[in-house]
């Protein structure tokens, strides 16, 4: 599959993937601040942003699809940053090209199948929009809103919610990801993985909890962690500035 993706700056490669309901422009504070010394590429995947629409989503396929991305970049090693279910992805890809990594950092994700729904009120709001003609995003807002109580969650949708030549619709894929919806929090165990490896926690973010730890140690062994303060699950939105500089330090350390 031929994903959509933007290249910025020079240097050695990093590549960033984007979350649930995300796109490429999620990163965009990050990918500015890499850009000064790195090449980043920024990846929409299957059935989000502008790439195609695809029925069939496992993790496998979602790393083959980066993986071809930088192969046709002609990029022999690069890095990995993503960001939930975009750390997953980022994650399978150690199972494809181990060697070829430099780098490994996972944004508040863990290695595991997570047991708890917790989009059903966001696939709600997206399929009550779905239901009417709407002609301009504030009143997608509207319909969104008897579902999504916080503004900030449905502002971050929106974005993704484009004007074609059909009217608005959602870019991404709706109905391919409430059916593949067990396979994207679901997780298949990888091959132990010793590269230089960083998880990044939100520090009132439920995604990585102590008792992840095992599951993270017998994938990742040689993985460090770092707990940003007083930030949920969007770390990398709420204190980008902090992020940031852990990236930094940690791709520029020995």
């Amino acid at each position: 599959m031929n994903l959509h993706y933007q290249v910025d700056g020079q240097g050695e490669a990093i590549i960033l993937i984007h979350g649930l309901f995300g796109s490429a422009d999620n990163l965009g504070l990050l990918a500015r601040a890499l850009k000064e010394k790195y090449k980043v590429i920024s990846i929409d995947l299957r059935n989000h942003g502008k790439s195609p629409h695809s029925e069939t989503f496992t993790y496998r396929e979602m790393a083959t699809d980066v993986l071809a991305v930088i192969d046709q970049c002609d990029i022999e090693h690069f890095s990995l940053i993503g960001h939930s279910m975009g750390g997953k992805v980022a994650m399978a890809m150690t199972e494809l090209a181990a060697p070829r990594l430099n780098h490994l950092i996972v944004l508040d994700m863990a290695p595991v199948h997570y047991h708890v729904h917790r989009h059903q009120n966001v696939f709600a709001g997206l399929q009550e929009v779905s239901k009417h003609t709407v002609n301009k995003r504030s009143e997608a807002e509207t319909y969104l809103a008897k579902h999504i109580l916080e503004p900030g969650v449905r502002q971050f949708l929106l974005k993704s919610y484009a004007k074609t030549d059909n009217g608005y619709n959602w870019r991404f894929n709706v109905d391919g990801l409430i059916a593949n919806y067990e396979t994207i929090m679901g997780w298949q165990d990888v091959p132990e993985f010793t590269g230089k490896t960083l998880f990044v926690k939100g520090q009132d973010s439920e995604y990585i909890l102590p008792e992840h730890r095992e599951s993270i140690a017998k994938q990742f062994p040689s993985a460090k962690a770092h707990m940003v303060a007083k930030t949920g699950h969007w770390l990398h939105a709420e204190k980008p500035d902090t992020v940031n500089r852990i990236i930094l330090n940690f791709l520029q350390s020995i």
